[in-house]
C-alpha cells in the first residue's frame, strides 16, 4: 500500500537506514586499514589496494539483477535473508584471503550479498511510499544511513590499532547479525500477494522492455550514475589523498568524518524541503552548485600543487552538501514513474547506475596519485554531462505539458 500523506514512521525510517549501512559500514571501515590489508595479502601499490572500495560496488551492481527480479516473485524478506547468507560467507573469504585476488573476490562477493538489503529496502519505501514523500522518506533514510560514514573510519581505525585488520570484518558481521534479527521481527512483508510476478527466465528482459519505456527514468539513472561514479572517486582515493598526500595518518578518520556530516546536514534539510519545493527542483539546484564547485577548483588549482588542507576541506564539505540533495532524490526521481515493477526496476537502474560508475571511479582513480586537482576535473566532467541531461529532460516535459 502506497502512502501520499503519511508521516513517515520512524523504526521504520531508521530499519531501513540500518539496511543500506551495512554496504557503507563494508565500504568506510576498512578505509584506514587498506595499507594493511595491501600488505597482508602482497599488494604495495595504492592504486591497487583501491580495488577493494570499487569492486564492492561491482558486487553492489551484479547483485542486484539477482535479487530484484527474485523480490517481486518470491517477496522482499526471503531475498534480504538469502543476501545477508551471502555477506557472511564473502566476509570469512576476506578474513582469510592469501592473496589480493581473494581478497578482491571477497569483496565482491560482499557486494553480491549486500546488493539485497541495499536494492530491496529501496523496493520496500516505494512499496509503502511514492512522490515526494518517498522523497522525504529516502531523504530521512539517507540522513541517518549518513551517521555510519561519519564514525565508520574512527571504528575501522580502533578496531584496527587494537586487534588488527581482520577485527573490522568480524565487527561488520555482528552489525549485519543485530540488523538481520531486527529486520526480521519487525518488519512485516510489503509485497502482497496479488502484486507478485511469476519467475521465469524472460522476466529480466520483460521488466527491461517495460523500463524503457520511460524515459524519465533511464535519464535519471544515467545522472544518478555519473553523480555515483564522481563520488567513489574520492571514496577510494580519500585514504592516498589524505594519507599520503596530505601526511594526515591519525586525522584522516575525522576529516572523512566531517566531510561525510555535510552529507547529513543536506540529507535532513533535504527531507525537510523537499514536500515545499519538489525533488526534480531541489535536485536541479544541487547539480548546478555541484558543477559549479568543481570548475571553480580546476579553473582555480590548474598546473598548481595541492592548496591547503583547510582549502580543500572546504571545497569537498560544499560539494558533498550539494551531493546530501542528489542522492535520495535522483533514485526517488527514477523509481517514481516504475512502481508497478519496483523490484526489477529497483535491480536495473541500480546495475546500470553501477555500470556507469565503476569505470569512471577507476579511470579517474588511476590519476590521483601526487595531485588531487583530476579528482575535481572528474566531478566537473560528471556534473556537466549531469546538468546536460537534466535540462534535456526538463525542456521536454515542458514540451509535453504545453
Amino acid at each position: 500500500m502506497e502512502n501520499e500523506n503519511v508521516k513517515p514512521n520512524f523504526e521504520f525510517v531508521a530499519l531501513m537506514a540500518s539496511l543500506m549501512s551495512i554496504t557503507a559500514l563494508a565500504i568506510d571501515a576498512i578505509l584506514p586499514a587498506l595499507s594493511d590489508i595491501g600488505i597482508a595479502v602482497n599488494s604495495l601499490g595504492d592504486t591497487e589496494n583501491q580495488k577493494l572500495v570499487t569492486m564492492i560496488f561491482l558486487g553492489l551492481g551484479v547483485g542486484q539483477l539477482f535479487f530484484g527480479p527474485l523480490s517481486d516473485s518470491y517477496g522482499r524478506k526471503p531475498m534480504i535473508y538469502i543476501g545477508f547468507g551471502v555477506f557472511f560467507i564473502a566476509s570469512l573469504i576476506c578474513v582469510f584471503a592469501p592473496s589480493m585476488s581473494w581478497m578482491v573476490f571477497g569483496r565482491i562477493l560482499q557486494g553480491i550479498g549486500l546488493s539485497a538489503a541495499r536494492s530491496i529496502s529501496i523496493s520496500i519505501i516505494r512499496d509503502t511510499y511514492k512522490g515526494d514523500y518517498m522523497a522525504k522518506v529516502m531523504s530521512f533514510v539517507t540522513a541517518f544511513f549518513i551517521l555510519i560514514p561519519v564514525i565508520a573510519p574512527a571504528i575501522g581505525k580502533a578496531f584496527l590499532n587494537n586487534f588488527g585488520w581482520q577485527s573490522i570484518f568480524y565487527i561488520q558481521l555482528f552489525f549485519s547479525l543485530i540488523v538481520c534479527i531486527w529486520f526480521w521481527k519487525r518488519q512485516p512483508e510489503t509485497l502482497k500477494p496479488k502484486y507478485k510476478i511469476p519467475f521465469t527466465r524472460h522476466v529480466f528482459f520483460d521488466g527491461l522492455k517495460e523500463l524503457v519505456r520511460y524515459r524519465k527514468t533511464i535519464a535519471f539513472t544515467i545522472i544518478s550514475g555519473l553523480i555515483t561514479g564522481s563520488f567513489l572517486v574520492y571514496l577510494s582515493a580519500a585514504q592516498q589523498v589524505f594519507e599520503t598526500q596530505y601526511d594526515l595518518v591519525d586525522e584522516f578518520p575525522y576529516i572523512f568524518a566531517g566531510l561525510a556530516i555535510s552529507i547529513g546536514i543536506a540529507t535532513f534539510l533535504n527531507g525537510s524541503l523537499v514536500l515545499k519545493f519538489g525533488m526534480q527542483k531541489l535536485a536541479f539546484m544541487a547539480l548546478y552548485l555541484f558543477f559549479g564547485v568543481s570548475l571553480l577548483y580546476v579553473v582555480l588549482f590548474w598546473n598548481s600543487p595541492n592548496p591547503n588542507v583547510i582549502v580543500l576541506i572546504v571545497f569537498l564539505a560544499t560539494q558533498f552538501f550539494s551531493l546530501g540533495f542528489l542522492f535520495g532524490n535522483l533514485r526517488s526521481i527514477a523509481m517514481e514513474p516504475i512502481g508497478h515493477i519496483a523490484g526489477i526496476g529497483a535491480a536495473i537502474t541500480g546495475f546500470i547506475s553501477t555500470v556507469i560508475s565503476i569505470p569512471i571511479a577507476t579511470y579517474v582513480g588511476s590519476f590521483v596519485e601526487n595531485t588531487v586537482w583530476p579528482l575535481f576535473a572528474g566531478l566537473a566532467v560528471c556534473g556537466f554531462f549531469s546538468l546536460f541531461i537534466f535540462i534535456l529532460i526538463r525542456r521536454k516535459q515542458r514540451i509535453v505539458l504545453a
